[in-house]
């Protein structure tokens, strides 16, 4: 499945209706079967420019304010966004081209694999704006590259490049605009013939991981071994393996 943001001229920030529309794809697609791999990607110069400023420049404009909306609109919105790609039981590919900012950013970050241009970048730009990180963004980042590096991005909302993303481990590959179709085929090629099951298990496991003791962890592991030991893939990568020849994934 492709996922596609579609708001070039608006460096492709994303309304409330786009935002559920991006959820519901995510939970269809963590649920189906034949989708073995998810690709976000967008069109025209940026990634994401995060979420649309305007609208909510026009709430602040109204000053209509009640005690926890803000607080429920989060929650039930940008968060939940951002769930919806964790918790996506089949792998992500994010593909970021100029700029990802804010819960552009974010999308990203909660991807499993991202490939980027050379002139791609990240942002935490909330402060810019007055405003403290949200969609998840203060959870993940000091997970991706460590707590001092995230403050700084947070507190000074500078640009990322690329490339430094990539040295910090926040990005799997950068390549020149040219050749960013061919990266990303690359892995999606890869992942689409893949155990899916296994991967998936695997993603819960990866995920849980920072917020999980030694022993939790090792039974959580434990589990999805015994539990991916009942899966045709299982058995079909046993057997091609003895009988020396290529699997036939059917990801589950």
């Amino acid at each position: 499945m492709t996922i596609t943001l579609n708001r070039p001229d608006a460096a492709n920030a994303i309304r409330p209706d786009a935002r559920n529309a991006l959820i519901e794809l995510f939970n269809e697609a963590s649920g189906d079967p034949e989708i073995r791999v998810v690709v976000l990607r967008s069109t025209g110069r940026h990634f994401c420019g995060g979420a649309d400023v305007v609208r909510l420049a026009d709430g602040h404009k109204k000053n209509v304010k009640r005690v926890t909306g803000a607080m429920h609109v989060i929650m039930t919105g940008a968060q939940r966004l951002i769930a919806s790609v964790l918790d996506c039981a089949k792998p992500v590919v994010a593909v970021v081209q100029g700029g990802a900012a804010g819960l552009g950013a974010h999308l990203a970050y909660a991807a499993d694999l991202i490939v980027a241009t050379d002139d791609a970048y990240f942002a935490e730009s909330f402060v810019k704006r007055g405003l403290v990180i949200d969609g998840g963004g203060a959870y993940m980042l000091p997970r991706r590259i460590g707590m001092q590096k995230a403050k700084e991005m947070a507190f000074f909302g500078e640009k990322l490049p690329a490339h430094e993303a990539l040295t910090l481990g926040l990005v799997n590959k950068v390549v020149p605009a040219a050749e960013l179709e061919a990266a990303v085929a690359d892995y999606v090629d890869r992942l689409a013939v893949a155990p899916t099951s296994a991967i998936a298990l695997g993603k819960r496991l990866f995920n849980d991981s920072p917020d999980t003791d030694r022993a939790s962890a090792f039974v959580a592991e434990a589990m999805a071994q015994e539990i991916q030991s009942f899966s045709h893939d299982a058995k079909e990568g046993i057997a091609a393996f003895v009988e020396k020849r290529d699997t036939n994934y059917l990801g589950w």
